[in-house]
């Protein structure tokens, strides 16, 4: 199957209102094979010693950052359907090297890696291109809440799909990953059809908007994004990853994880409309809202691990899953607003990897615990989120301070 690039022959469709959809369907199952991990993490645990098992599932973010910053500017030079088709691509590369390395902990490893740079490289453009869809059809606004949303479903999906067929199917591995592949060839073949407007250049005699760097370095994207962004999937992973192991689940422990992580996605997609909500009353109210569901999500998550019970998991999952929703999709709205669309795939490519950087959680808790109580961690964690918090309302009172 070959992927048409802007120069290509194949003609530009007419918009319609409903295209942003198959972007969107493509960023869901790179996300999908990113995280249905989480589950099938399971099938490993008797052959793979818990730091190898925990390692592997944040190994994607080792490619995923790099082809982040690397590939959202080749999107702009060669087009979102070219790079988001090859991310897809790859994409099912790395779940077959997945399904062929066995237990061998170096070539899941490997397979883990790919996958990350296959996320790298369709995430940001598939988020530019909902975007661009979204305003050439009229509903701007909607496109960061778009966007989150298929990011969001393909994480929730991955997990909680994989764990049913981790725990009631004979041959969960294959199973498992080779439909991942099969979702990866139905993204192929609704890219192919899917209009790709060319790359917005300034008219002559208007005014360029900021440079990548301008926005990089301003006030509001240095004290409200990087402060805040880890958090993304700090919260997510912390509930779908961490705390799953230190409240054993027991024989249910497969789709009770992709349960979890189920609970935590979905209510980070039903959180979005709120975070809009909040932005009306100020851009500030819905970083300031989501910081504090972290710090709240981890004092509960301190009283879930003391206890062990299964229901406060699932209430720290809501909470963290909250905090989740909240910061992605007013992170993506804020970088949005202060990037122009020539700098859109770029600026919202730093904003992806500063919010991988939170894939580090699971693994920096895990290995805390072994020296530390837990719960201590947990409340050493929720003590960070606080001077989140402060960055955060930092940035906006300087802001009004400068008007």
């Amino acid at each position: 199957m070959t992927l048409d690039t802007p120069g290509s022959s194949t003609a530009v469709q007419p918009l319609g209102p409903g295209a942003w959809r198959r972007p969107a369907f493509g960023a869901l199952v790179v996300a999908w094979g990113a995280n249905m991990f989480a589950s099938l993490l399971q099938t490993y645990r008797g052959d793979l010693s818990q730091v190898q098992v925990t390692t592997l599932y944040g190994a994607y973010a080792l490619g995923l950052i790099p082809a982040l910053l690397v590939l959202a500017r080749l999107s702009d030079r060669w087009g979102r359907r070219a790079v988001l088709g090859s991310g897809l691509v790859l994409s099912a590369v790395g779940t077959l090297v997945i399904l062929l390395s066995g237990n061998d902990f170096a070539g899941i490893l490997a397979g883990r890696v790919l996958v990350g740079v296959s996320a790298g490289a369709a995430l940001a453009p598939a988020t530019a291109w909902i975007r661009r869809l979204s305003d050439d059809a009229g509903s701007g606004a909607a496109g960061a809440r778009r966007a989150a949303s298929a990011l969001t479903g393909g994480f929730a999906l991955g997990p909680l799909v994989s764990g049913i067929v981790v725990q009631w199917f004979p041959a969960p591995r294959p199973v498992a990953y080779l439909l991942h592949v099969v979702l990866v060839g139905a993204a192929l073949l609704a890219l192919r059809g899917t209009p790709e407007p060319p790359a917005a250049r300034p008219s002559a005699g208007t005014i360029p908007g900021p440079g990548l760097r301008t926005v990089l370095g301003g006030r509001l994207f240095l004290f409200a994004i990087v402060t805040t962004a880890p958090w993304v999937f700090g919260a997510a992973t912390t509930a779908l990853a961490a705390l799953p192991v230190l409240v054993p689940l027991g024989g249910y422990g497969a789709v009770g994880s992709g349960v979890i992580a189920a609970t935590t996605l979905g209510a980070g997609i039903l959180v979005q409309p709120l975070a809009q909500r909040l932005e009306r009353r100020s851009p500030a109210t819905p970083f300031r809202v989501g910081v504090l569901a972290v710090v709240v999500g981890m004092l509960v998550a301190t009283v879930t691990v003391a206890t062990g019970s299964v229901a406060l998991l699932v209430a720290t999952a809501v909470v963290l899953g909250s905090a989740y929703g909240l910061l992605l999709v007013s992170g993506l709205r804020l970088v949005q607003a202060l990037a122009p669309d020539q700098h859109a795939a770029v600026a919202t490519a730093v904003f992806y990897a500063l919010t991988y950087v939170g894939f580090a959680a699971p693994v920096v808790i895990q290995a805390l615990a072994q020296v530390w109580n837990p719960e201590a961690v947990l409340v050493g964690v929720a003590a960070l989120a606080v001077l989140s918090l402060v960055s955060t309302s930092l940035a906006w009172t300087r802001r009004r301070a400068e008007a």
